[in-house]
């Protein structure tokens, strides 16, 4: 468990702007589960995975994950991120993103070709970025997903993950158990 006194009270004020700047750019955006959950809902389950399971606080990595799909999903920039947030940051959340001007297949691609060559913290956050889906998919899967579908995601989301294991035992092991509920055809 990590120690509650590792952040300090900058480290903890960063963290609550990254996240309300995230829930601002997120604010009419629904998950695709049945239960159509609020968007910001999936970063900071991210965020919290990292830190309660991973026992990571690395200030940079949390806010990082609560911003991850700003750029991606919402209309939010780099230059906003990082006028707001920094390069460290800005540069995480860039390396993360996918190039939404790309087909989805080619982006889906390159997530399998380039994770091996993330950054650590980059490795981390794919990581419990693909936790989390898996999670949704497995409790809270979206009505128009027939189960193919979801067995493709699961098994893509293995080809990315096979790449950036090994950094985090923890992590590694609830990567597992939750990939261990893909459905069967």
């Amino acid at each position: 468990m990590p120690n509650s006194e590792s952040m300090t009270g900058y480290d903890v004020t960063l963290l609550l702007r990254a996240l309300r700047f995230a829930a601002g750019y997120h604010r009419d955006q629904r998950r695709k589960g049945a239960d159509c959950q609020p968007y910001i809902n999936h970063p900071i389950a991210v965020a919290e995975i990292l830190s309660r399971v991973g026992g990571e606080t690395d200030v940079v990595l949390l806010c990082g994950a609560l911003l991850h799909d700003t750029i991606e999903d919402t209309d939010a920039t780099e230059d906003d991120i990082r006028r707001h947030f920094g390069d460290a940051i800005t540069d995480l959340v860039l390396e993360v993103s996918d190039d939404k001007a790309l087909p989805k297949q080619e982006r889906k691609d390159l997530q399998v070709s380039h994770a091996a060559s993330l950054s650590k913290r980059a490795r981390l956050l794919k990581l419990c970025d693909k936790i989390h889906n898996l999670q949704d998919l497995v409790g809270n899967p979206p009505d128009n997903w027939a189960k193919e579908r979801i067995i493709t995601y699961f098994e893509w989301a293995n080809a990315v993950v096979s790449r950036i294991r090994g950094l985090n035992p923890a992590l590694d092991a609830l990567y597992d158990e939750t990939a261990a509920q893909k459905p069967g055809l």
